[in-house]
């Protein structure tokens, strides 16, 4: 362990001696979370090369729930393309008939990773960094697929508070993130609130006492395309129910 721990050290000191730059993303994706629509065979994501003078190689794979590299029921084309500088590319997340076998009345996560490989440098003593991108990818079955005109599904979630805490029910079919907590519409995210992914049908506890949210808790999730809307909840003894802010 010492070993180890030295000659980190001494490549620390080197990397430093020879003036690295900060590192960057040369490859970029157009968006932060997938939806994988069940009525779809595939679908596209835009990636680009934000380095202007250098070609980039971009790899994608998909992990399943676990985080275990997997090849089906979902996979990636191609797996990997050289991308010219400054130029845009598309890659497919293609999916294959073991769909099938996934639950149809509720959503599936997965997650999406793409990773840059950069050329080989002729420069000595030169530090190569290969940067990755990994965002959830949430197949959603044709049979559960929004209407426009619906509300959004969010306002079914609801509170319990148990004890001095808030508990998050979840009866929807819909993986739900919430990222941010407040005890009013316009007052600001609550410090050491920790952020919560329910799976469909499921129900998780928030980590703040309920006193901090207050009486007419403000919580903020992320939709289909990464925005931040917020939810206020009205309570009637110790049930909360939500609704969609207008200014979220």
């Amino acid at each position: 362990m010492k070993m180890k721990m030295n000659a980190f050290l001494v490549a620390s000191t080197l990397c430093c001696s020879l003036g690295v730059q900060s590192a960057y993303a040369a490859i970029a994706l157009d968006r932060t979370r997938v939806i994988f629509d069940g009525s779809e065979k595939s679908v596209s994501l835009n990636v680009s090369n934000e380095n202007k003078q250098l070609p980039y190689l971009a790899q994608g794979w998909i992990e399943d729930e676990k985080g275990n590299k997997i090849t089906s029921p979902l996979t990636v084309l191609p797996p990997v393309q050289r991308i010219e500088p400054g130029a845009k590319s598309q890659v497919k997340v293609q999916g294959l008939p073991a769909l099938g076998t996934l639950p149809q009345d509720r959503e599936s996560l997965f997650y999406f990773n793409l990773r840059e490989i950069p050329p080989r440098s002729e420069k000595p003593n030169t530090l190569q960094i290969a940067l990755q991108t990994r965002i959830k990818l949430f197949y959603r079955p044709q049979a559960i697929q929004p209407t426009a005109s619906a509300s959004p599904a969010q306002e079914a979630l609801t509170l319990s508070k148990v004890g001095n805490k808030y508990k998050l029910i979840n009866p929807t079919p819909y993986f739900v993130t919430i990222v941010d907590g407040s005890n009013s519409p316009k007052g600001l995210p609550l410090k050491g609130f920790e952020p919560l992914m329910l799976a469909p049908k499921s129900e998780g506890m928030l980590n703040l006492n309920a006193e901090a949210l207050g009486s007419n808790p403000v919580l903020t999730y992320i939709n289909d395309y990464g925005g931040r809307p917020q939810l206020q909840f009205t309570c009637a003894g110790s049930t909360c129910q939500a609704k969609s802010l207008k200014n979220g």
